[in-house]
This record gives C-alpha cells, structure tokens and sequence, in this order.
C-alpha cells in the first residue's frame, strides 16, 4: 500500500517524542512497579519456609499491591493508554491544515487510517512489554522463581489481550477525532465512553438484575432467584469491554480459577466432589474458557477501526 510505511513512521515518530506520551507512559510505569514490587514482597515474605505452590511467577501479575493487582491496573487504566495516542489523530491534522498537504501527495487515503492506528497499535506493544518485562525482572530478583514454559505462554497470551484491550480504546478514540471537529470534544467524548463502559454498565446490569430478580434480605432468597439474579448481572456486565478483559486475562494468569463466572450454587455432594479435583486447569483448557470473552474483544476492535476507516473514507477533505 503505497505511503502507508510513511505514514507509519511518522506517526510512531510523533508518538515516542510527544511530551504527552512520555509523561503518560512514566507515570504508567511507575505505577505498574510500585504494584508490582510490593506484590512481590509479599509473596516473598508468605513462601519463606514453605513449599512453593506452582505458577509462583504468574502471581506477580494477580496478586494485589498496593491497591491492585498489575490486571486490574491495566483494567482500569489501560484504555487511558488508547484514548491518549488517538482522540486527536484526525482532527488535529484538520485544524492545522496538514491532512490536505499529507492527501495530496502521492499518498492513498487509506494509508493515513491505516497507518495512524497500526503506529498506535505498535505503540501499545511496546509500552506493555516493556512494563512485562521489567514486571518479570523484579519478579526473578525479588522471588528467585523462573518461569516454566507454560506461565511464559500465558503471559504471552494475557499480554495479546491487553493488546487489543487498549487498541478498543484507540480505535474508539480515532472514530471520534474523525466525527467531531474539536480536539477537546473527541477528548471528552471518548473519556465519557469509558466511563460509561467501564463503571455505569456494571452499576446498571445490578439495577436491572434487583428488578428482574429482586433479592429479599429479610426472608431470605430462594437459589433459583439468586441464580437468576447472578446471571442477569453477568450478562448485562458482559458489554462492558473491561469486564470482558477482566474476566478473560484473570483465567489466564490464575490457573486455579476455572470459569468466568462470579458465583456457582452446589449442594454439599458437588462440593465434596469438587474438592477432589482443586488442581489448576491446563492451558488448553483455559484458553477454552476464555475463547467466547477473546473473541468478542477481537471483534469490537475490528468494528471498531472498521467505522472509522469507513467513516473517514467517505469524508470530504478540505483546506
């Protein structure tokens, strides 16, 4: 595609030398090693004189910190990462009068789209292995575990998801730097969005689950309308991008945790029945569990950037 690797290059030039990105990134990172650092300090101080339970390694990553665990933290404020590097992709270039000059030469259209989110996307990449790999360094001084082959393939594994975890958020962000003219408007918009998504649809699936399902505290609740209400939640939750990562990167990382779901009602036989089988699931299993959450996040990122190249193509440029 001819002027895409041009576009490319500019873009994850323009990126790396922003003031913005670097402040951002600094304060991520340093985030991410406090957190990490003193989950590692407690785990150091809990297996002193005992024998180390397998996957060690992969509780640096789902074991709490200071406030949260290195998954939760990028939960929360991974899609920061993806707003920041694309709520003024387009826009800006319109303001300045640089798009029509980039358009003008010998240079597709698409390429600019194109070429402005896979710089984001590689961006995002690097950024995240960095802080995993300096994660895993204080994890190897810290513990003194190295990792097995298969925590290695996790975390590869947890580390795509958080990859096209964040480049949702960008995507989202370029569609509005394309739909509205003012930089601070796509800002807000796009800083609203994950508001919404990420803490106003659990609040929501809650209120309509006690509607649906209500709970009675006093007389008791019966298990069937305590199942329904637990599903209807779970399902509504489901449309929130950061439950559907949550859930997704915590099978991954956890072994021990064996579905995605937050409560499962047994009688006491299914209890004594699984207690026989407490061992951590393989990672083809897991990968099995997580597959419909993975899938569906791939799918949004892929819509996502598909409005916005379609939205962006039918465009009229002017000076």
């Amino acid at each position: 595609m001819q002027g895409l690797y041009a576009v490319f290059r500019k873009e994850l030039a323009d990126h790396f030398s922003s003031y913005r990105f670097v402040t951002l990134f600094a304060l991520i990172a340093m985030v991410s090693f406090i957190t990490s650092y003193v989950a590692g300090l407690h785990l150091k101080e809990s297996l002193e004189g005992v024998a180390k339970p397998k996957f060690v390694f992969l509780m640096l990553f789902n074991t709490p910190g200071a406030l949260f665990s290195m998954v939760q933290f990028v939960a929360f404020f991974g899609p920061l990462i993806g707003i920041v590097l694309g709520f003024d992709a387009v826009n800006k270039e319109r303001a300045q009068g640089t798009l029509i000059k980039i358009t003008s030469q010998p240079i597709y259209r698409d390429a600019v789209i194109n070429g402005k989110f896979l710089a984001g996307v590689v961006t995002i990449s690097i950024m995240l292995v960095s802080i995993v790999l300096v994660v895993s360094g204080f994890g190897l001084t810290l513990v003194g575990v190295v990792p097995g082959v298969e925590e290695v393939w996790r975390l590869f594994i947890c580390l795509i998801i958080s990859i096209f975890y964040i480049s949702f958020w960008l995507g989202l962000s370029i569609l509005f730097s394309i739909l509205f003219k003012s930089i601070a408007t796509s800002a807000l918009a796009s800083v609203a969005l994950w508001i919404f998504l990420s803490f106003f649809v659990t609040l929501g699936a809650s209120v309509v689950a006690n509607a649906a399902a209500p709970l009675n505290a006093k007389e008791g609740t019966s298990p069937e309308i305590l199942i329904k209400n637990t599903r209807i939640k779970e399902r509504i939750s489901l449309f929130s991008p950061m439950v559907l990562y949550s859930d997704a990167s915590t099978i991954i990382i956890n072994p021990m945790r064996k579905t995605t779901r937050s409560f499962i009602l047994m009688g006491p036989m299914e209890q004594i029945s699984a207690s026989r089988f407490q061992n951590p699931l393989s990672f083809g299993q897991s990968l099995i569990v997580v597959y419909p959450h993975v899938t569906a996040l791939v799918a949004i990122t892929l819509i996502c950037f598909a409005i916005s190249y379609l939205v962006f193509m039918l465009q009229e440029i002017r000076t």
